[in-house]
């Protein structure tokens, strides 16, 4: 990796030598309430999620008030038929007099907190409040106008890849670093509401990272923990999963959300699967020391005298290991003993006549 992407986010490193970076997406779970969203932000805390994310938009930066045609989800399978755009993003956004409560309380349990900016007038808005780091969304994620404008904040840049091609990553990818960024994360993620896990594809983690020379992650979107714990195992520096306190409430994200003890679930095991990785590793390590006893071994399995042949019936591999590996039973086996032995003996090469 280029040494310009290493990255830190507020004092936070990112990387593989410490444990993944998770990230609570608030998104629009507040369901429009200042105080659901504080209490988002102290669920997040106490489950020990690394940051907290809103979105920074209106719905008049996202799209016009038409409900017609293209401006009409019309698709029967979506979570949001039936409503326009403008209707979702009025119910889904974050008031932006909001931004500074929300980022306070996070800052104040020991949280980072950052956004998602849809244009220019966010990331000035979002310059004043002066987060420590970027991210941009799948949907932005070609952009290139607004990941310049980003870019030249000077500040990290977290990037979600849904949808893009590599010839689109590598434009962005571009675009990014020419306009100033040094510390870049890639999220491999999947846009679909919510995902599941064969359209993941998380072997595309590795590959990104080569590819690019950056930091690498998973926005995920699918249920339950078990992608973005796999996802760790293959170089997953920074885990993003919505959240809410709980789904029965409804909102527009509610659906492909964590609630609190999911993400609590999440941090641990993606923890643990950071600490398993370890390094390649071969023989007895300074803790499994102690377990070699129980390895089986040659024994003496009845009384037996100087003179008799050695046999399965009087030698066997059995537990502890104290005795001769069993590699050796063949040498023995015909032979006789060379002195009397009681039941129990660990054999040895002085048993051997």
């Amino acid at each position: 990796m280029r040494k310009s992407d290493i990255v830190k986010i507020g004092t936070r490193p990112i990387g593989r030598d410490t444990p993944p970076f998770v990230i609570a997406e608030m998104s629009g779970n507040h369901n429009q309430s200042l105080d659901r969203a504080l209490a988002i932000v102290d669920a997040a805390a106490a489950t020990g999620a690394h940051a907290l994310k809103i979105q920074t938009y209106t719905p008049d930066t996202m799209t016009l008030d038409l409900d017609e045609r293209e401006f009409h989800i019309s698709d029967p399978k979506s979570l949001w038929a039936g409503t326009s755009l403008y209707k979702l993003y009025g119910e889904a956004y974050t008031p932006w007099e909001w931004h500074k409560p929300i980022f306070d309380r996070a800052h104040q349990l020991g949280m980072m907190a950052f956004s998602t900016p849809f244009d220019d007038t966010a990331v000035d808005f979002l310059e004043k409040l002066d987060v420590p780091c970027y991210k941009i969304a799948s949907f932005e994620n070609t952009d290139l106008p607004l990941i310049r404008r980003v870019a030249a904040t000077g500040k990290p840049l977290i990037i979600s890849t849904g949808m893009a091609t590599v010839a689109e990553l590598d434009e962005t990818v571009s675009a990014a670093r020419e306009a100033g960024c040094t510390q870049l994360v890639l999220l491999k993620c999947t846009s679909t509401y919510p995902a599941t896990p064969e359209n993941s594809n998380i072997l595309t983690i590795p590959h990104l990272r080569e590819l690019f020379g950056c930091e690498v992650g998973l926005s995920d979107h699918t249920m339950g923990v078990g992608v973005s714990v796999a996802s760790v195992a293959l170089g997953a520096t920074v885990i993003e999963k919505h959240f809410t306190l709980n789904r029965a409430d409804g909102g527009v994200d509610s659906t492909f959300s964590m609630e609190p003890s999911e993400m609590r679930q999440l941090r641990v095991e993606t923890e643990r699967a950071w600490q398993a990785l370890g390094c390649v590793s071969y023989g007895p390590l300074e803790a499994e020391k102690k377990s070699i006893q129980f390895r089986r071994s040659l024994y003496v399995v009845k009384d037996v005298k100087a003179g008799e042949k050695i046999n399965s019936d009087n030698v066997r591999a059995i537990r502890p290991g104290f005795g001769l590996p069993t590699k050796f039973a063949s040498v023995f086996m015909g032979k006789v003993f060379a002195r009397d032995a009681k039941k129990g003996t660990p054999l040895a090469w002085d048993l051997l006549g």
